[in-house]
């Protein structure tokens, strides 16, 4: 019967740890992933996997930081949420050399759907979006929003109320990092 009982109060304890951090970071949490994802509803959904991940968590106890672990699942669920939905601009991925003439577009959008090929598609999208986080974060957020999400830079001054010259400096930053990180993977793609 003594066991019984301390089950039933370590499952209150846990009960109580998850609704304070319910409460405590929710609203965070939330504008966290609203300012990476295109709506609220994406938003909400991956907030819902978050909260379910962490109801999941056997010891809760043992998180140490728990806002931490919780922007962590949330980061990274959003990441799974863009490799889902596959952008489909991918004209505006366009990576030009000294002449302009290379370019992501014409081998992504190919016809040659071969299992090499579409290894390389996926190669390809792991490794942009794991250089998207390697931005800084206003950075990341102009170029996904121009880049993914298919907002002009017009319409993202307007909605932030940032400068709009502001906003093209970190787009160009921010392209210029993904160059960098990217060209070995498009020379690979160039001589397949």
């Amino acid at each position: 019967m003594d066991g019984d009982f301390a089950e039933i109060e370590n499952d209150s304890g846990r009960n109580r740890t998850i609704t304070d951090a319910i409460r405590k970071y929710s609203n965070r949490l939330f504008g966290f992933i609203r300012g990476r994802v295109s709506s609220n509803a994406d938003a909400e959904d991956i907030l819902q996997e978050v909260w379910y991940q962490f109801s999941k968590v056997v010891e809760i106890e043992s998180i140490e930081q728990v806002s931490s672990w919780l922007f962590r699942v949330a980061r990274n669920k959003v990441t799974d949420n863009y490799r889902k939905k596959r952008p489909s601009l991918l004209e505006d991925y366009a990576i030009e050399h000294d002449d302009g003439t290379t370019s992501f577009q014409e081998i992504l959008l190919a016809d040659f759907n071969t299992p090499e090929t579409e290894t390389l598609k996926e190669i390809f999208w792991e490794t942009l979006l794991d250089s998207l986080e390697d931005l800084p974060e206003k950075q990341r957020e102009v170029f996904v929003l121009n880049e993914l999400e298919g907002k002009t830079l017009q319409q993202i001054a307007d909605e932030s109320g940032e400068n709009i010259k502001t906003l093209i400096s970190r787009k160009r930053y921010a392209v210029q990092h993904l160059r960098v990180q990217l060209q070995d993977l498009y020379d690979e793609l160039i001589n397949y």
